[in-house]
């Protein structure tokens, strides 16, 4: 028997998960979504096939799962009055509200904080989980059932690494970009065309992605074994190292990592004066 599946909120991270999860061979019928609007519900209906409507506490009666899937600045309006049922599990995807918080609000001990990344709207994304010690383990793979509808789940032991996730993978989609429009540029301004430069960008770093992952090594050696000696590739990857690339990326992490706790404890606040 599939888990009955409540989202709260129908944006485009809780549509990749219905979709993933309907996918995967998740019934519809097991599967509800609660939206602000009428129209929204409407479009939700006809794009899935699912129950949806406007009224959160209506949709979440009874779930087995509840999936939190509005904006962190949302979320304490948006649970309010939501009681889950006893053995009931909670996920929440929204960045920055702790899992006492939530399990305050709720009056539930069971949560997961989920961080996923963009990829998940194409299937293909990864997301950190964090949950107290004491969380089943029944309540873990429930939470791997929803997320790992959407690409690969990883957990981690301490809540605060949630913020960690978010420098490394949550961000990380936008390092490739710009990796990838850096080394476009840099083409360009070797002479390259700039359409041909932005293919052989885009389709090298896909293509090195998928190498890794099929070798199944780490890239270190990988690296190494693309790297001849006196070659030309010798010649960039020292440059980049003499000019401190490892450093940057470190302290670049550590930038966002400082931003996501102080973001934490900003929506924190916000939050207890919301629900004074």
């Amino acid at each position: 028997m599939y888990p009955l599946i409540a989202f709260i909120g129908g944006g485009n991270m809780a549509a990749s998960l219905i979709g993933g999860l309907l996918a995967a061979g998740h019934p519809a019928q097991r599967l509800r979504v609660a939206v602000r609007s009428a129209d929204s519900a409407a479009r939700l209906r006809q794009r899935f096939g699912v129950a949806t409507g406007t009224d959160n506490v209506e949709t979440a009666a009874g779930a087995d799962i509840l999936v939190l899937a509005v904006k962190p600045q949302q979320m304490a309006e948006a649970v309010r009055g939501l009681r889950p049922q006893p053995g009931a599990l909670t996920i929440s995807v929204a960045a920055g509200v702790r899992v006492a918080t939530l399990a305050q609000w709720l009056g539930s001990a069971a949560v997961v904080r989920a961080m996923p990344n963009t990829p998940a709207l194409f299937r293909c994304g990864i997301s950190g989980l964090y949950a107290p010690p004491e969380l089943a383990a029944t309540a873990r793979a429930q939470a791997e059932h929803v997320l790992g509808s959407v690409g690969e789940t990883c957990w981690v032991e301490r809540e605060e690494q949630i913020d960690a996730v978010t420098a490394l993978s949550g961000c990380g989609p936008a390092y490739y970009f710009l990796l990838t429009e850096v080394l476009r540029d840099a083409g360009t301004a070797l002479g390259l065309d700039p359409a041909v430069a932005a293919r052989l960008a885009h389709s090298t770093f896909v293509g090195a992605a998928q190498m890794a992952r099929a070798a199944g090594e780490d890239v270190a050696l990988l690296r190494a074994q693309v790297t001849s000696k006196g070659g030309s590739t010798e010649a960039a990857v020292a440059h980049l190292e003499a000019a401190g690339l490892g450093r940057i990326f470190r302290e670049a992490l550590a930038a966002a990592d400082s931003r996501a706790r102080l973001r934490g404890e900003e929506l924190a606040q916000q939050a207890a004066a919301a629900r004074a």
